[in-house]
């Protein structure tokens, strides 16, 4: 059986209609022979839990600094409200789905990865035995981007990142859906397909700037780690959704 992994971001938590679109179509794409995995992150719970307890959430180069006294919230957030969120939508749906963070299972090995960041990590790809077991019943791992280090320490990781280690640790496909439909060119049409050259002249004309370059530097990464293309689509548009459960090309698809 082939199997995916999908990663979401926090921007889905606030939409109900698109969680409902994303688990049918996981359906459809289960029933259709495919095993899914789910990694997510939360960035707008997460704002709003920080807010809530009176913190106030700063960012480096894209990463949100966390520090020490902001990780219990953090991952209260992550793996506690938005994990347990996305799970009740899968069993609504009609699949089985198991909450799990980064640090179940010895899936993957965490470190610090820039100290002025704070409890911020990285990790590589450990033990498959987890979601093997559980992709073999049936089930739908839904993986929040939440580790522990040796220390056992917990450390927010970047889910895009996290994503990417669990494609490598099963040997999956990899998607990457947000609230836009793909890579828009200056007239505002999808590039259906882009490399690191295509994807630098794009960002030196201006046309690839933001949280799309963001994005698209992580499918990059994802894309040469995986060694395989990855796909930027959108949970908005029920219509790519359904491109998908057909098996047809969505997005642009980002080649390594």
């Amino acid at each position: 059986m082939k199997t995916m992994v999908i990663k979401v971001g926090g921007a889905l938590l606030a939409c109900e209609q698109g969680i409902e679109r994303l688990f049918d179509t996981l359906l459809g794409l289960k029933q259709g022979g495919w095993q899914l995995v789910l990694v997510h992150g939360g960035g707008v719970v997460v704002e709003q839990q920080l807010s809530a307890n009176g913190f106030v959430s700063e960012k480096l180069d894209g990463l949100r600094i966390t520090p020490a006294a902001q990780i219990p919230v953090v991952a209260g957030a992550l793996a506690g409200t938005a994990n347990t969120a996305l799970v009740a939508a899968a069993a609504k749906a009609g699949l089985v789905p198991v909450g799990l963070s980064l640090a179940d299972g010895e899936m993957v090995k965490a470190q610090v990865l820039n100290e002025s960041l704070g409890c911020v990590g990285e990790v590589v790809a450990k033990d498959a035995t987890l979601p093997k077991t559980l992709l073999q019943a049936g089930m739908l791992p839904i993986i929040s981007s939440i580790a522990v280090d040796e220390c056992g320490q917990l450390l927010n990781v970047n889910a895009d990142q996290a994503a990417t280690v669990i494609c490598q640790l099963l040997g999956a496909e990899l998607t990457l859906l947000s609230d836009v439909s793909g890579v828009l060119d200056g007239k505002g049409e999808l590039i259906p397909q882009l490399d690191q050259a295509e994807c630098d002249k794009q960002v030196a004309l201006g046309v690839i700037e933001g949280g799309m370059k963001v994005k698209v530097e992580a499918a990059l990464a994802a894309a040469k780690t995986i060694n395989n293309s990855v796909r930027i689509a959108s949970w908005r548009y029920p219509e790519q959704l359904a491109a998908l459960l057909d098996g047809q090309p969505v997005g642009t698809a980002v080649q390594p």
